[in-house]
């Protein structure tokens, strides 16, 4: 699963939401789906206005959280 870091990013810089979106100079309901992780995709334009905002680089906000898969015995 790719997650967005941002509410992390804001929490360690002292930030909040409000601030990051008025910096953004974005859409609220666009810029908070994308801190709540229900979006389907990034525009590479937007990722790096984050990175300029928060001061870090794109693998900072977007990581990889390996998810736990369930084995399937095709058996039962």
């Amino acid at each position: 699963m790719i997650y967005v870091r941002i509410n992390e990013i804001l929490k360690e810089k002292k930030k909040t939401k409000y601030w990051f979106i008025k910096n953004m100079e974005g859409g609220y309901q666009s810029l908070s789906h994308l801190m709540d992780n229900i979006t389907t995709g990034i525009k590479f334009e937007t990722l790096e206005k984050m990175c300029i905002v928060l001061d870090c680089e794109p693998g900072d906000i977007i990581v990889r959280k390996k998810s736990i898969r369930k084995k399937v015995n095709k058996n039962e």
